[in-house]
């Protein structure tokens, strides 16, 4: 053989080698990966296609939250809360962090529920589940969320007068008394929002009336994509209408006829979870850990003491669109009560069966799950129904009930529209709250005292619907403890506060 021949030969074999082994590796990870019960089944099929994915590294060390006084004033617990979470996720990541960045991998690291969001191949993957550091990877996949129609056939209401959903639950008898939420601040974490809606623009807590600054009011979780927004939007957008409309609802008021908030003397601020209407698992956790420890837009220096009081949460993360694991939010929505903000949660839109709330976060014991209603107080037929059963529980949800059929509130381009769904519904109790706590600042941190005080106060409704054995009783697993009254909660209140000399003054801030 001509020596060149021979040369060609030798490194054309060897090129062959090199492929074949490169390709023994990858099928021996793919399987190694496949047969692995701490990489999740979503992220296994990833890899077998793509040979990449997204995922969500939870590691083995938790933080202890036993320690905590809950009777402490709320922001001594959000900071006490925001440092052990924070000092736990950065003794116990430290060194996956550093193989991921000795790696080049791309990856961000959320303390709030100790995790780690990356993008890697099998073989990475493979490699970090075998560290005893590392509990599980977890899918993060895209969740498209399950907006309602806009309803331009449905008749609108005149301008000039209050929302019906607004005067059904007494709202206005609440401002009459002087209380319309000033003095609170709302979070939601939503499609975004159109900050400068004449609706919104005056309640948006980075607006003074002459200039905006969105610093520690404003956040983007959406980093690639983004749709007519942009990636890491610098001011609020919305790309979907939702997220402006489930705002509307909370605070909305132009100052003129459009009435369309329930406490329109509250602030709001936000962080975008969705892109075009898709979350991941990443997005809702990476928002709620904002809403914790609110931060500059460039994501630095954090301060709890920008948290807001309540967040709203008309979204779901179903376990058909991938979110197979239940318990994936579980921590976060945990310990963001702990801290006392109350998480409000739309129950879904997957009625009308029995056990058909089965979405994270309504489906966690921390979360107040809410239910739809129509304005004559029947259960809207697509409204979610419990028991809980996706995580073996059998909990009894929804927790209570609000009008979210037919709701007209504020859209895109300083336009309005109705809705109608749990997400429509979930934004009244979160403004009935802020009424709640504008009058009653005392409470601020209170969260068990507020839902059960929001229960007890409920219109009580029963179904003839037998799910879990609640038929005709109340609660149920249908109008949870009702529908809300915020005119007969602020009575009761009022009245515990002539009863507990002092009480006004207990968990203030």
């Amino acid at each position: 053989m001509h020596p060149i021949f021979h040369v060609v030969f030798h490194a054309r074999q060897k090129h062959l080698l090199a492929i074949f082994s490169l390709i023994t590796l990858l099928a021996y990870s793919l399987a190694a990966a496949s047969s692995n019960s701490k990489i999740a089944p979503w992220v296994q099929q990833q890899l077998a296609s793509s040979g990449s994915s997204e995922a969500i590294l939870r590691m083995q060390a938790g933080t202890d939250l036993g320690d905590i006084d809950r009777a402490a004033p709320r922001l001594q617990r959000l900071q006490q809360i925001t440092e052990l979470l924070q000092a736990t996720a950065a003794s116990s990541q430290s060194a996956v962090r550093q193989y991921l960045r000795d790696h080049n991998i791309e990856h961000r690291s959320y303390w709030i529920n100790n995790s780690i969001w990356l993008r890697a191949d099998a073989a990475t993957l493979q490699a970090l589940s075998q560290r005893d550091d590392i509990a599980y990877v977890h899918a993060n996949p895209g969740v498209a969320g399950d907006f309602p129609a806009r309803q331009d056939s449905q008749p609108l209401i005149p301008l000039g007068s209050i929302e019906p959903s607004i005067s059904l639950v007494g709202a206005p008898l609440v401002w009459a008394a002087g209380h319309t939420g000033e003095g609170i601040v709302i979070g939601g974490q939503d499609t975004g929002y159109e900050w400068d809606h004449p609706a919104l623009i005056n309640s948006y807590r980075g607006w003074n009336g002459i200039a905006a600054d969105h610093n520690y009011h404003w956040h983007d979780a959406i980093h690639t994509g983004g749709s007519d927004c942009g990636a890491d939007s610098t001011e609020p957008c919305d790309d979907n209408n939702h997220g402006t409309h489930t705002m509307g609802t909370m605070v909305g008021d132009d100052g003129g006829s459009n009435q369309i908030g329930m406490a329109p003397g509250a602030k709001w601020i936000a962080c975008r979870n969705m892109d075009e209407g898709n979350g991941t698992p990443a997005t809702y956790t990476e928002c709620f850990q904002w809403f914790m420890a609110p931060t500059d837009l460039a994501g630095n220096n954090p301060d709890p003491a920008m948290a807001p009081h309540i967040i709203n949460n008309s979204w779901g993360c179903p376990p058909s669109e991938g979110c197979t694991d239940p318990t994936i939010m579980q921590t976060v929505v945990e310990n963001v009560r702990a801290a006392g903000i109350v998480v409000v949660v739309s129950a879904g839109n997957s009625g009308s069966s029995c056990g058909s709330v089965s979405s994270p976060a309504a489906i966690y014991d921390a979360a107040f799950t809410v239910a739809n209603t129509t304005i004559n107080d029947s259960i809207a037929g697509s409204s979610s129904r419990g028991p809980v059963t996706v995580d073996g529980s059998n909990r009894m949800k929804p927790d209570i009930s609000a009008p979210g059929t037919s709701i007209r509130s504020s859209i895109r381009n300083g336009g309005y529209a109705s809705f109608s769904g749990t997400s429509m519904a979930g934004p009244h109790v979160a403004g009935h709250l802020a009424l709640l706590l504008s009058a009653n600042p005392g409470l601020i941190g209170q969260v068990d005292y507020l839902e059960n005080l929001t229960r007890n106060t409920a219109l009580q409704l029963t179904s003839t619907q037998d799910c879990g054995g609640t038929a005709g009783l109340v609660p149920n697993n249908v109008f949870g403890a009702g529908r809300i009254q915020s005119d007969v909660a602020l009575d009761g209140l009022l009245q515990e506060v002539i009863r507990s000399d002092g009480f006004e003054q207990a968990g203030a801030l």
